[in-house]
């Protein structure tokens, strides 16, 4: 995002979102720090990626920098960032510096990076709470803000108090990120249409002989070729008893005439992730028995689509789906009783064993609970989440041999709405006539 769209969303949504978490916080400080930069050998980085939380309240994409936020009439935000560097930036590309980031991104008060540990007791003190998050796998940042609220207790002779709470900033950023805004469902919309093209690219390009990974090399092609960023995760590229397997992500086998291929891929545009999965015939036309376990698993997701809608309970698209899945179970032989029993027993989690979604946003497994108080959460309009049942029929001596090696899974990016639902991804054929009419052309 650049120019004028940049100009006019960052002081609407970016900074109405720092005021909501001043507001919910009623009294104290918040730092919420970016992520830091990771090397991938040597001297060479893993591509850059903000920490969603920091992004969320800020738009900001450079690393090494801080957001602080007292809470307070006013409310005020400190954003400490990086200095102009000449010489780096010839290397490592253009810094905004804190005075162009202060105004660009509408913060209050911007100060340089460096400057952080010497500034944070001052705006610390006489604070009650602090708001912030202790990282089990940074002890260096943990050390750091324990070492801010001892600079602050040392002053206690001169009157000056330390916080007396430190709270967890991601409970009220979880909240508020669960419910999705106008920003961030137009990010979301296009990163789902660029996503459901990419599986479109793939149905067309995959043949008989064909490696999981040139299909993975398409899906990047229209990923990049489109605008996104990169890919949300590592593409899942699944062909025959490889779809078996949930998080396959090796990628490299040839794909055979006759095998299913399963794609579980989806892209990050501007953070927002999309997350789509499509199964389809190698060779362009189901068999008779792939097309009717994909039909059940089809029909299964059908049903829990139709349960999602607001004041829905969070499991309802779960437990819909796994009806109609066990029934499929039963109807194929392939799980023995009614289907109450097999629910009741979970035999029908051999052959299905996730949950049927996930929350979807700036991460693929979103921010939020999904219990509140120990009952499942209801659904609410700007909730997005994934509708994914499947089916994964590994060999087993209590299993025809013909159901060996069988995995299915469909998978939709799905927005509540105040009237029921918005399938994000429709855009990708999931009908068997719509698959092979693709496939065919």
């Amino acid at each position: 995002m650049s120019g004028p769209e940049l100009a006019t969303t960052i002081p609407a949504v970016y900074a109405e979102r720092r005021l909501r978490l001043a507001q919910a916080m009623q009294r104290g400080v918040a730092v919420v720090a970016t992520a830091p930069e990771r090397l991938r050998s040597r001297d060479s980085h893993y591509a850059y990626r903000y920490d969603s939380y920091f992004y969320y309240l800020t738009g900001f994409p450079e690393p090494e920098a801080v957001l602080v936020v007292i809470a307070g009439k006013p409310a005020k935000s400190v954003l400490f960032c990086r200095e102009r560097d000449v010489e780096r930036e010839i290397w490592d590309g253009f810094r905004h510096g804190p005075e162009q980031a202060r105004i660009r991104f509408g913060f209050d008060e911007s100060q340089p990076i460096s400057a952080l540990d010497a500034l944070l007791p001052r705006l610390l003190a006489d604070q009650p709470r602090l708001y912030c998050h202790l990282d089990g796998g940074d002890e260096a940042w943990n050390r750091r803000v324990l070492g801010w609220i001892d600079a602050v207790r040392a002053q206690t002779r001169s009157g000056v108090t330390a916080p007396a709470a430190m709270h967890d900033v991601r409970t009220l950023l979880d909240e508020m990120r669960l419910v999705k805004d106008s920003h961030e469902l137009a990010a979301m919309r296009r990163s789902a249409q660029i996503a459901a093209g990419a599986h479109q690219r793939a149905m067309r390009a995959v043949k008989p002989g064909s490696t999981e990974y040139e299909i993975e090399a398409e899906l990047l092609h229209e990923f990049r070729r489109r605008g996104a960023q990169a890919p949300a995760y590592t593409p899942i590229v699944a062909g025959g008893a490889n779809a078996c397997v949930l998080h396959y992500v090796r990628n490299d086998a040839a794909l055979q005439a006759g095998e299913l291929l399963l794609i579980d891929a989806g892209c990050e545009l501007d953070g927002y992730a999309s997350d789509l999965t499509r199964t389809f015939p190698v060779s362009g036309q189901f068999t008779p028995l792939q097309r009717d376990l994909y039909q059940m698993v089809l029909a299964a997701q059908a049903a829990a689509i139709a349960a999602v809608g607001p004041g829905a309970a969070w499991i309802a698209p779960h437990d819909a789906a796994v009806r109609v899945l066990a029934q499929g179970f039963v109807d194929f032989g392939l799980c023995a009783g009614s289907v109450e029993q097999v629910i009741e027993t979970g035999d029908y989690k051999r052959f299905y064993m996730h949950r049927t979604g996930h929350w979807l946003g700036l991460d693929v497994h979103d921010a939020g609970d999904y219990k509140r108080d120990g009952q499942w959460r209801a659904l609410a309009p700007g909730m997005v989440l994934t509708v994914e049942p499947g089916c994964y029929i590994r060999p087993a001596n209590n299993v025809p041999e013909r159901f060996w090696n069988i995995g299915i899974r469909i998978e939709d990016d799905v927005l509540v709405t105040t009237g029921g639902s918005e399938v994000l991804t429709q855009a990708a054929p999931k009908t068997v006539t719509d698959i092979e009419a693709l496939m065919r052309g």
